[in-house]
């Protein structure tokens, strides 16, 4: 690489990532998802906008000689994404809301996902599919896109709003996670279908069997595994640098996952969750000091990068997310409203709970990503998901702020449980 071409890059990303820093900072600021800021400015600087300035020439021409590079960046921010929210999801279950969970979790997800499946083979058209797409993989993407709730987004909303401790909080997260570690197995069902439908039986069955095969070993005997390897006194590399053997443990999962044709995106989310474990003293500081790094820079450029790769030109379709964002929401919304009912919840409690469920946020984007790189989804059909994905969010994070400031409960207190959350625990007015 020429010193010119290395300039190139660094100014690419160092306008990606300084322009997604100020507007997720100025959208934080605003009571809006940060992650709507990050992708805003991918956007700015892709065609949409900055592309159809005479002066852009030159930073549009970097961004595209580069695309390697960028790829390489969007990648890494992709796989580390996955890897923290991997590692959240020992912290978010509690044992004393099992059964709200079960319920909003099994009827809140679960209607919505079947629903689309049902439906599927009636919505799905050839504007949809992208080279690889196929009528199975295509109505598998569709019913995740209904179905999925974000644990990252949300969490950054409840942590803004200084709520991450409520019950309302744990019981959302915990959804959250059980409903996308199901939904990650269904989108890596897709992809290993994938182009595949003139391949044999036999081919197909492996790469399902590798699939699921490598999500079940991953989220039942590799961690127990690697929990023992962790405190192993013989582990040199975990004691003396616990950030070079939780990235380790990373890259061998990818390397694995690889080498059997499954998605490392996947194998991220599963390497997260099998290096913590109940005792995480030893890696809390490399886990902290891995975040830090990648929400400064890499996942911000992951983001930017998404909205870089937005075509609001020629790849939107304002039929189709009208359509999908309407469909969707109606579903997810009544789904979870039912389930809250039958867990026990009434009246504004529902309303909360449906609405912030349907933030689709970071899983919603990388559900498109993932999709739209496996060439399942038309360019339309990911600009579709991932501003549903941002529409959603938005949402979202305007209503718990509109209930906060109105002093309003966001679930009414549980028998034997801390009181509700009141106006003294909103954030204060602007």
């Amino acid at each position: 690489m020429s010193n010119s071409d290395l300039t190139s890059i660094l100014l690419v990303l160092l306008l990606l990532v300084g322009l997604a820093q100020l507007l997720g900072y100025l959208f934080v600021k605003l009571r809006q998802p940060k992650v709507v800021g990050e992708i805003l400015a991918g956007v700015l600087l892709g065609p949409a906008l900055m592309g159809r300035l005479p002066f852009a020439t030159k930073f549009m021409e970097a961004a595209e000689h580069q695309s390697q590079v960028l790829n390489f960046v969007y990648w890494l921010g992709l796989l580390l994404l996955m890897f923290l929210s991997g590692a959240e999801t020992r912290q978010l279950f509690s044992r004393d809301e099992r059964r709200e969970v079960a319920w909003l979790a099994v009827v809140g997800t679960g209607a919505p996902f079947l629903l689309a499946l049902m439906l599927g083979p009636w919505l799905i058209h050839p504007a949809l599919a992208g080279p690889n797409g196929n009528r199975v993989s295509l109505i598998i993407i569709l019913a995740v896109g209904v179905a999925v709730t974000s644990v990252p987004v949300v969490s950054k909303i409840f942590a803004d709003l200084n709520i991450l401790h409520t019950r309302f909080a744990r019981l959302v997260l915990g959804v959250a996670v059980l409903e996308d570690i199901v939904l990650w197995l269904a989108l890596a069902v897709a992809t290993a279908l994938a182009g595949k439908v003139r391949l044999n039986s036999s081919q197909i069955a492996f790469h399902l069997i590798s699939t699921i095969g490598f999500f079940a070993l991953g989220l039942t005997i590799v961690p127990r595994i690697v929990k023992r390897i962790n405190k192993s006194r013989f582990n040199v590399l975990a004691k003396h640098s616990p950030v070079a053997y939780a990235i380790g443990v990373l890259l061998a999962y990818c390397v694995v996952a690889g080498a059997l044709d499954v998605s490392v995106v996947f194998a991220a989310f599963l390497a997260g969750f099998a290096v913590v474990h109940k005792r995480r003293k030893l890696f809390s500081e490399a886990l902290d000091a891995i975040a830090k790094v990648s929400f400064a820079f890499f996942i911000p450029a992951y983001f930017a990068i998404v909205g870089l790769k937005l075509d609001l030109v020629r790849g939107l379709s304002l039929g189709m997310i009208a359509a999908f964002l309407v469909g969707s929401c109606v579903a997810k919304i009544l789904s979870v409203s039912l389930a809250g009912r039958f867990a026990g919840f009434r009246g504004l409690d529902l309303i909360n709970l449906a609405i912030t469920t349907n933030a689709r946020g970071g899983p919603g984007i990388v559900l498109a990503s993932v999709a739209f790189d496996a060439g399942i989804i038309s360019p339309t059909f990911y600009t579709t998901l991932v501003l549903a994905a941002v529409l959603t969010s938005q949402m979202a994070g305007a209503w718990l702020d509109y209930v906060l400031r109105r002093g309003w409960p966001l679930l009414a207190p549980a028998a034997g449980s801390e009181p509700a959350i009141a106006a003294a625990e909103s954030p204060t007015t602007a």
